[in-house]
């Protein structure tokens, strides 16, 4: 029995106008080879019949567990060198009394602190790297699930970023299967007759970090469920991509020190 149309899936257990969101528990410490569509599924296969996985669910997943399953556990005493390797293009870099803080696109075209690599809950020696296609690895946890339960989900996959002009961090999605994560409304109109030009709320990493405030970094819960918001599985959603704004469009391709150094020596080279 295949899976009902995705595009007609109910609004769950959410309340009214709402949404439930809550962390499965059960997943073990993952290893490299693991198949994490069937470890969530048994997780999910164990709970009660109201915490279950439901038509129109929304999974959101650590990266740091899709990476140690897919085996992007790398030996690496300089954390450095990994940070090089996994590095496209430079941003920005600023010294602190501890190191050096590293701004850069990596290979997915993310921008963001260290391209990603990540050396916390690795054993020593090592760091994670993020999944080489995020996009791909929701659509193998989804289509699992999908074929399991017989049900209409989406998958996101998620990491922690930190952003510009504002302080701390927070989750977004890096990678995503049957899930809306743009939903874009430019040449609709507001509720004044007025035609949007620009708004396109960025859905994927509001469920992310939705999901991380049941998640929580140190708690071993590497996998949440958004019920309610089922309008936004669609199956044939395209994956995380969407977020990632075009170089030709970034105003903000540089630090400010950088910026200001290239255009120093532009003017003298000119």
């Amino acid at each position: 029995m295949m899976p009902a149309s995705p595009g007609s899936a109910s609004q769950g257990s959410g309340t009214a106008g709402g949404f439930a969101v809550f962390a499965v528990e059960g997943i073990p410490e993952i290893e490299a080879g693991m198949d994490l569509g069937l470890v969530i599924g048994d997780a999910l296969a164990a709970l009660d019949r109201e915490d279950g996985l439901h038509h129109g669910d929304i999974l959101v997943v650590s990266s740091k567990i899709v990476s140690k399953a897919e085996g992007r556990v790398v030996q690496a005493d300089d954390r450095e060198q990994a940070i090089t390797d996994e590095t496209v293009r430079v941003v920005a870099t600023r010294t602190f009394p501890g190191g050096v803080t590293r701004i850069v696109e990596n290979h997915l075209g993310i921008v963001g602190a260290a391209a990603g690599v990540d050396a916390s809950n690795t054993p020593q020696g090592t760091v994670l790297l993020l999944p080489l296609d995020p996009d791909a690895s929701a659509a193998e946890i989804r289509a699992t699930l999908q074929d399991r339960f017989e049900l209409a989900i989406g998958v996101v996959i998620s990491d922690t970023l930190g952003r510009a002009w504002r302080e701390g961090q927070t989750d977004v999605a890096i990678g995503g299967s049957g899930v809306v994560l743009l939903d874009d409304l430019r040449g609709t109109t507001d509720t004044q007759g007025r035609v949007l030009d620009v708004t396109a709320p960025a859905v994927g990493d509001e469920l992310a970090s939705a999901a991380d405030l049941v998640k929580r970094k140190s708690s071993g819960l590497p996998v949440a469920v958004v019920r309610g918001l089922g309008h936004l599985v669609v199956d044939d959603a395209p994956g995380a991509r969407v977020l990632i704004r075009p170089s030709e469009t970034d105003m903000f391709r540089l630090g400010t020190d950088e910026a200001y150094a290239q255009g120093f020596e532009a003017g003298r080279s000119g």
